[in-house]
């Protein structure tokens, strides 16, 4: 029986998916070990998957003023002690995920966890990144966290002057802007020469973090929709578009009484939730606040860890602490978040209009996209929020009949994907050619 062994680091929305993807791992005859921070322990073993501690505790980190400060206050005066706190906390994981991959036959990591990389080598076993945004380069579109302005039109027409020889520049900008994310690889690299070190490999070129320790594409599954963001024609084979790792609810989650009164008490109400976003919380509950009794509709608040606070929240609003984003928008007409993919990927499965309120990373992506697929408004950054827009964002989620239709037709799509099911494939074809196994030899043994 082949052994997986799967590290993440970062809010429930980074663990989520791998303990979907772990779940179908298990049940096609895969032992799979996922290990993450400590505050994550009883959701992995709740569902059944063996949890390996990598120390650290996210939820914490998330909360401290440092934090905070970077993202409400400053990065340059606040970001520098943030940096060494989280380099603390991969220090720690790397050396605990080094333990947790003794006897495995591959490795599945994300972007926090790269240091994966090496341990592969060392351990001589496949590796596979997963992300969930296109971060292969490619001539097609610009890094996902491009978020500066529009190519000067006179560019273009420079460009495309019947006696120029150079074809259209855009290609070139796209594939430059991807600098921005090999510059970004300097703070994952300080963790990865310790542990080589500690490893006994040699010290590593430096090169992207799309390629393995040998200086070849990495095996990279991107775990989001293809309906949403189809695979550009330059990349790599290596490069895989399973679809989105769907977490199906197992925990029997139904409303409470007191929401069944609420759900019942009139027209199904919007969801508006900002995820693990811990900072800003009462200057974004005061919007949320406002900006609902200006629209005057139904709404349920979602707390999470976002902060948001129902105290002071208007009578027709219903303050949600935690429950499954799958079961509750299945009672609700749209949604309002704050872009993360897996709460975008939700929200179109169950073909719902969409307002996205981005914070940082790869937000702006999702938010741009909802709205060029015509799902909803154009995004609106968080630090850009007021009442009014909020109010004015809700009214035309919930008025424009095409938001709806366009949404729903995604979900029919989206619902032919099984994006877990294509990412096993492709992790136990890649191991059996690694060991030069016939594939069939457990490839569906469990079936």
């Amino acid at each position: 029986m082949p052994r997986v062994a799967i590290t993440t680091i970062g809010t429930h929305g980074d663990v989520q998916p791998f303990v979907a993807l772990a779940r179908t791992l298990k049940n096609r005859g895969i032992s799979v070990v996922l290990g993450t921070t400590s505050d994550f322990a009883d959701f992995v073993r709740g569902n059944g998957i063996e949890f390996f501690d990598l120390g650290g505790d996210v939820q914490a980190f998330l909360s401290q003023a440092k934090f905070d400060n970077v993202m409400s206050k400053g990065a340059l005066l606040h970001a520098p002690a943030l940096l060494r706190a989280g380099q603390a906390v991969l220090k720690t994981a790397a050396k605990r995920a080094w333990e947790m991959s003794a006897g495995a036959d591959a490795i599945v990591f994300q972007i926090n966890t790269t240091f994966c990389i090496d341990i592969a080598q060392a351990q001589q076993i496949p590796a596979f990144l997963t992300v969930f945004q296109p971060m292969q380069p490619t001539e097609e579109f610009p890094y996902f966290g491009y978020d500066g302005p529009r190519i000067d039109p006179y560019l273009y027409r420079i460009a495309r002057q019947p006696f120029a020889k150079s074809p259209s520049i855009d290609p070139f900008i796209n594939k430059l802007s991807y600098m921005v994310q090999r510059a970004a690889q300097v703070y994952w690299d300080l963790p990865r020469d310790r542990l080589r070190r500690s490893m006994g490999l040699k010290t590593r070129r430096r090169g992207s973090l799309l390629r393995n320790y040998n200086g070849k594409p990495l095996n990279t599954l991107h775990a989001y929709s293809p309906t949403l963001s189809p695979a550009p024609g330059d990349w790599p084979d290596t490069n895989v578009v399973t679809g989105y790792w769907r977490f199906g609810d197992e925990t029997g989650w139904t409303p409470s009484r007191e929401l069944r009164e609420f759900l019942d008490a009139g027209e199904r109400p919007v969801y508006v939730g900002f995820g693990s976003m811990s900072w800003n919380a009462q200057r974004n509950t005061d919007i949320v606040r406002r900006a609902l009794e200006i629209w005057g509709g139904r709404a349920i608040v979602g707390k999470g860890w976002g902060g948001l606070k129902g105290d002071a929240l208007p009578r027709n609003v219903f303050v949600l602490d935690r429950a499954p984003h799958t079961e509750v928008f299945k009672h609700v007409r749209a949604v309002v978040h704050h872009g993360g993919a897996g709460t975008t990927h939700t929200a179109l499965y169950e073909g719902l209009p969409t307002f996205i309120v981005p914070q940082f990373y790869d937000q702006p992506y999702w938010g741009k996209l909802i709205y060029d697929l015509g799902c909803g408004p154009p995004p609106v950054r968080i630090k850009k929020l007021t009442p009014q827009i909020l109010a004015a964002a809700l009214e035309d989620l919930t008025t424009t009949p095409s938001y709806a239709r366009e949404a729903r037709a995604l979900a029919d799509r989206m619902h032919l994907e099984d994006g877990t099911n294509r990412a096993v494939d492709v992790i136990e074809e890649t191991i059996a050619d690694h060991s030069g196994r016939d594939p069939h030899h457990f490839i569906g043994a469990a079936q």
